[in-house]
């Protein structure tokens, strides 16, 4: 630095230091070396941990044409989505509102779009862990989004922005690197809510006269008379029989003007009625049959260990069972907890076992109790 001051002085241009030795000292943690690529030589930057937010933001990198739409064609393609905002804009309000300390802030967003909040949390993550390696900034987000575009344009766009920072024309220019990756999600929840509609388009009719009724009074007669009973045995209803085979439930649910089935993750379910903080979430196979077992806290008995248990027992006879009783008594995740939810039958005999079905009924169709 004082080299290149005396040759700027001997080419006759005056230059003099934009901050004092001491104020170097002060913000020593913010300065970084960069290239300059237009100048072609080093500078010294200056990468702010406070921010002086003015009322009004002019900077180019808020144009949400440049930085909203052509950054989304390069990403997923051109005419994905109109009118996307500037990904630095939203950048720089979620920092405003978690540069003090919220490193681990949670941001919603009700109206997702095409996902720029998520692509902005991403982001800020990756430069923080650029800037500081052992920063311990894990920020969040959780959109809500009931457009079409969630599949083709919102879950593309948040993949895409995990795998690399920089696309054009639809490919990555380069994969992030591990440090850029342990600051990215690693597991996208995505979490579909049962509408009322699914509910309707669920119910599977017992009587021939209740379908007779609803084709002839539609559904004020479904709504005020035939809901009760006729549908006691519907998908909608939650059968118990079902639930022997918990990872092929399905729910009929209408798209785009059809009605489809699609798999519904009970487990999931459960663990949101019952109120299960997840810890860890654990796969195994044992004689040819799949387990999935969650561990955790639930909010009405925090610090007490809870496993929640599926596994597949259609068709099981007496051996199964003793075979399944013998397996999960040696589970490391069952040794200590302080209660145990199998979903069917079960042979296990312990204190703090119960069944899932009795309490994912109430719970679903009853109300959720506050817990």
């Amino acid at each position: 630095m004082v080299f290149s001051k005396i040759c700027q002085q001997a080419l006759g241009n005056e230059r003099k230091w934009v901050f004092s030795r001491q104020s170097v000292e002060k913000i020593e943690g913010e300065l970084a070396v960069e290239w300059n690529k237009s100048r072609k030589i080093w500078d010294i930057i200056r990468r702010k941990t406070v921010f002086n937010y003015k009322t009004v933001w002019d900077d180019r990198r808020y144009n949400a044409n440049s930085y909203g739409s052509k950054l989304l064609a390069d990403i997923l393609g051109k005419g994905q989505f109109s009118f996307p905002k500037s990904l630095y804009t939203v950048m720089d309000s979620v920092q405003l509102a978690t540069d003090k300390g919220s490193d681990t802030a949670i941001v919603l967003d009700y109206f997702a779009g095409s996902g720029t909040t998520a692509h902005a949390v991403i982001n800020l993550n990756r430069e923080d862990a650029n800037l500081d390696q052992d920063a311990d900034t894990r920020r969040r987000f959780i959109l809500v989004e009931q457009g079409d575009y969630f599949a083709t344009v919102l879950l593309p766009r948040i993949k895409k922005a995990i795998y690399s920072p920089e696309w054009a024309a639809g490919q990555p220019k380069r994969a992030a690197t591990p440090d850029e990756a342990a600051r990215s999600p690693r597991i996208i929840k995505c979490l579909r809510l049962e509408s009322y509609e699914d509910a309707l388009d669920s119910i599977d009719f017992d009587a021939p006269a209740g379908e007779l009724a609803l084709a002839q009074l539609g559904d004020e007669y479904l709504l005020k008379y035939m809901l009760n009973w006729e549908t006691k045995d519907s998908p909608t209803r939650l059968k118990a029989a079902e639930l022997d085979r918990p990872f092929d439930y399905k729910l009929q649910v209408r798209e785009r003007g059809k009605i489809v089935e699609r798999k519904v993750d009970l487990p999931e379910t459960f663990n949101w009625l019952l109120g299960l903080r997840v810890q860890t979430r654990q796969v195994y196979h044992r004689n040819g049959r799949r387990y999935l077992v969650y561990t955790g806290e639930t909010r009405s008995e925090p610090g007490q260990k809870t496993v929640v248990l599926w596994r597949e027992t259609a068709g099981w006879a007496e051996s199964d069972y003793a075979a399944d009783r013998d397996f999960i008594a040696e589970l490391p995740e069952v040794a200590d907890a302080a209660t145990v939810y199998l979903n069917g039958n079960s042979a296990l005999n312990r204190d703090g076992s119960r069944a899932i079905e009795p309490l994912f009924k109430e719970r679903m169709f009853a109300g959720v109790e506050e817990s």
